[in-house]
C-alpha cells in the first residue's frame, strides 16, 4: 500500500477561468478606464499634498448583493458631483472579507452566500459590478486580501486597502508593491501603527514572488515598487487612535522613517468602539483637527449603507432585509448624506 502524502487534507481542486479571459469577456472601456486613470492620479496628489480636497472612502461595509450596491452608488455619484471641488469621493466596494475566525468571506468567494462558494461566479459578478459603478463616473476602493484576485478586477480600482490582519504579511506587502493604485495600510488590530509604516517600507521597494499571470500561469513576478502609500488609523484594542495625541504620534513614526506624512482615518471599527452611530463623533473630530491646521490628515473611511445597522444573514434568502449590511453595521443613507455636507463645508475654511 502506497501512502498517500501530498494534498492529504485537500478535497479537490476546480479549474478557474483565466484572468485575461475573464477581462475581454467584461472589458472597459475607454471611458472607464479614463476615470480610474485620472482618479488614481487625483489621489496620488492629495497623498503628496498637491491637492488639497479630502479623500473620502465612503461605502457598505461588504458587498452582498447587486441592486442595492446600484442604488447607493447612484446616490453616492450624486453627492460627488455636487461636492467634487472640496471632497474626493470614492465608493468602498469590498468583496474579501477576512475573517477572526470562520465566517463568510465575501461575496467573491460566497456570492450566492449559501457556503457553496461558486468563485468563479464571484470574480464575473464583481467585476460587472466594478463595471456599472465606474461607468457612472464613480471610482471604486476594495480591499485586497486574496493575492491572486487582483489580476482578474484590479483595473477597475481607484485606491485599495490592506487589512488590519493583514498589513504585517509579507505576501502582501510584496503585493502592493506591485499594485497600480495608491494602497492605503491599516494599523494592526492591537493599534501597532508601526506595522503599517513598515508595510509602506517595504511596498515601495521592489519585490520578486511567486503569483499569477494575466493568462492564469504560475509566475514569478517582478515588481518596481508602489510609491504612492500612506496609513490608515483603525483604532485597537487599547482604544481609538483619531484624537490629537494618536495622530502626533504617527506623524513622528512617519517621519522617522523618512514618508510623505498622509493619514487617513476610518471612522469605523475601534475608533468607533464598534458602535456604528460613533462614526459621526469621530468624523467631526477628526475635521476640527484638519480645521486646526493638521495637513497630515488626507481622508476619512466612512461604513455606510441605505439602511442603518446590521442583519445576520438568513437562512432564506428571501427574507434579507434590502440596503442592509450582513457583515458591520453601517449608517444609513440619511445620516451619510447629513455628514458629507458636513465634511464638504468644513473644508471651505481649510486653507
Amino acid at each position: 500500500m502506497i501512502r498517500k502524502i501530498q494534498n492529504v487534507h485537500v478535497a479537490g481542486f476546480r479549474p478557474l477561468i483565466s484572468p485575461a479571459k475573464l477581462i475581454a469577456s467584461l472589458p472597459a472601456g475607454e471611458a472607464v478606464r479614463t476615470l480610474v486613470a485620472e482618479s488614481r492620479e487625483t489621489i496620488n496628489r492629495i497623498l503628496r499634498h498637491e491637492d488639497r480636497r479630502l479623500l473620502m472612502v465612503v461605502g457598505p461595509c461588504s458587498i452582498h448583493e447587486r441592486s442595492s450596491a446600484l442604488e447607493y452608488a447612484g446616490r453616492l455619484n450624486g453627492l460627488r458631483r455636487v461636492f467634487r471641488d472640496r471632497l474626493c469621493i470614492i465608493m468602498r466596494v469590498y468583496f474579501e472579507k477576512p475573517r477572526t475566525t470562520i465566517g463568510w468571506k465575501g461575496f467573491i468567494a460566497d456570492p450566492r452566500l449559501d457556503g457553496s462558494g461558486d468563485i468563479e461566479a464571484g470574480l464575473r459578478e464583481a467585476r460587472s459590478l466594478l463595471l456599472s459603478i465606474t461607468g457612472l463616473g464613480l471610482p471604486a476602493a476594495t480591499e485586497m486580501l486574496d493575492p491572486i484576485v487582483p489580476q482578474y478586477i484590479a483595473d477597475l480600482v481607484s485606491w485599495a486597502a490592506v487589512g488590519a490582519r493583514t498589513t504585517e504579511s509579507q505576501t502582501h506587502r510584496e503585493m502592493a508593491s506591485g499594485l497600480s493604485m495608491p494602497v492605503g495600510f491599516k494599523n494592526s488590530t492591537d493599534g501597532n501603527l508601526q506595522i503599517a509604516v513598515d508595510a509602506m517600507e517595504s511596498a515601495r521597494h521592489p519585490h520578486q514572488f511567486l503569483g499569477i499571470d494575466l493568462n492564469g500561469l504560475t509566475a514569478v513576478v517582478k515588481t518596481s515598487g508602489n510609491p504612492n502609500c500612506h496609513v490608515i488609523l483603525r483604532g485597537g484594542r487599547s482604544g481609538p487612535n483619531y484624537r490629537p495625541a494618536s495622530l502626533t504620534a504617527a506623524e513622528r513614526k512617519i517621519r522617522a522613517a523618512g514618508l510623505t506624512r498622509s493619514i487617513m482615518v476610518d471612522c469605523s471599527h475601534a475608533n468607533s468602539d464598534k458602535q456604528y452611530e460613533r462614526q459621526e463623533a469621530v468624523l467631526k473630530s477628526v475635521i476640527r483637527q484638519k480645521a486646526q491646521g493638521r495637513r497630515s490628515l488626507i481622508g476619512l473611511m466612512l461604513e455606510s449603507h441605505l439602511i442603518a445597522g446590521s442583519q445576520p444573514i438568513p437562512g432564506d434568502p428571501g427574507k434579507m432585509r434590502y440596503g442592509v449590511s450582513i457583515t458591520d453595521p453601517c449608517i444609513g443613507w440619511e445620516k451619510t448624506e447629513e455628514l458629507l455636507g458636513f465634511a464638504y463645508r468644513s473644508m471651505r475654511d481649510i486653507k
